[in-house]
């Protein structure tokens, strides 16, 4: 596994290499994050459920001697997502640490990222890594900080990913469980339910392999929108009445009628043109294999599809077939607690 070392213009002016004390560390980690229900249909104001997956990215700081901060970014990814990612995670330290008003100009820290979160696109990674910072420096510098201001700092982090970052992804990482998100379209802020479920449902992810630009795909949508508004609402009506069933199946832990309408919510987003063949093809060998229900997740024409199953060795049957049949990379999770 590559090690990748970064030094902050911010924070480190006068970089050089150093050794880091071993005595104490602040500790700190971040979960995962997949979408349910709602990709694309939350920009116009529909809710979206969003869980935290128990696969999680950890932090750990330690001081040192010279100022600034030093990296070493251990988690496993899929290829070249660290490279791709890399001034955008600079920038994202740099916010965590300016929230949490860490002074380094003296003695700084070295951050090591690892855990058993995959980064790949869709996932939470970014998200996952901001909370773990931002734990770690609590821990380290007794910051006083709850799961609200540790998700605070978070999405200060996530600014330097995304721009302006909807919230979802580090509110699913930082508390777990389920997210009910509602974007405001007048600029309010958005509304976050937290949901907890009585145990554990049992996910695989899929990758294709394939990244799309989410500003790309999310303008051609909202053109089709535009060009054809009655088209658009037809979907979005049916939209409706699947992510509310949906919350209700699974706060019942009717598992069955969740995948049933995971299932209804990825034929939708192919009506949208989000999904692609790579993506079709991997919900369609979920669901022969034994999958309650699968749908791609995330920005879509590429990226990850997921799938719950009943239980957790047919996850791991599911995850198998899925890796004899095309996938980039498959991975078992689970969410809900």
């Amino acid at each position: 596994m590559s090690k990748e070392e970064f030094k902050s213009s911010d924070y480190l002016p006068r970089f050089r290499a150093s050794s880091y004390e071993s005595e104490r560390m602040g500790k700190g980690s971040g979960k995962g994050k997949t979408i349910l229900f709602g990709e694309h249909f939350v920009v116009y104001g529909l809710p979206a459920i969003a869980a935290g997956i128990s696969s999680e990215t950890t932090a750990e700081v330690t001081r040192i001697d010279e100022p600034g901060w030093t990296l070493d970014d251990d988690r496993p990814a899929m290829p070249g997502y660290k490279n791709e990612k890399a001034d955008e995670q600079e920038v994202s330290i740099n916010n965590v640490i300016d929230f949490t008003g860490v002074d380094l100009s003296k003695r700084g820290i070295h951050i090591r990222f690892a855990g058993n979160l995959v980064c790949a696109s869709g996932i939470g990674a970014s998200a996952a890594s901001c909370v773990a910072l931002a734990r770690a420096l609590d821990d380290e510098f007794d910051l006083g900080y709850d799961d609200e201001r540790v998700n605070e700092a978070a999405y200060e982090g996530e600014k330097g990913y995304h721009g302006t970052p909807s919230g979802i992804d580090n509110t699913a990482s930082t508390f777990g469980g389920l997210v009910w998100y509602v974007r405001d379209l007048d600029g309010g802020p958005p509304v976050f339910n937290k949901m907890k479920l009585d145990k554990p449902v049992h996910l695989v992810i899929a990758s294709t392999g394939l990244t799309a630009s989410t500003k790309e795909v999310v303008g051609d949508v909202r053109a089709k929108k535009e060009e054809d508004p009655d088209w658009f609402e037809k979907i979005e009506d049916e939209y409706k009445d699947v992510v509310y069933q949906g919350r209700d199946a699974l706060l019942n832990m009717d598992l069955k009628e969740v995948g049933t309408l995971m299932d209804r919510n990825h034929e939708l987003l192919r009506q949208l043109t989000v999904s692609c063949r790579e993506l079709n093809d991997l919900v369609e060998v979920a669901r022969k294999s034994g999958a309650l229900g699968a749908k791609m997740t995330g920005t879509g024409r590429g990226g990850n599809m997921i799938a719950i199953a009943q239980t957790k060795e047919e996850a791991k049957k599911i995850a198998s077939v899925l890796e004899d049949n095309g996938a980039a990379g498959v991975w078992t999770t689970s969410f809900g607690v």
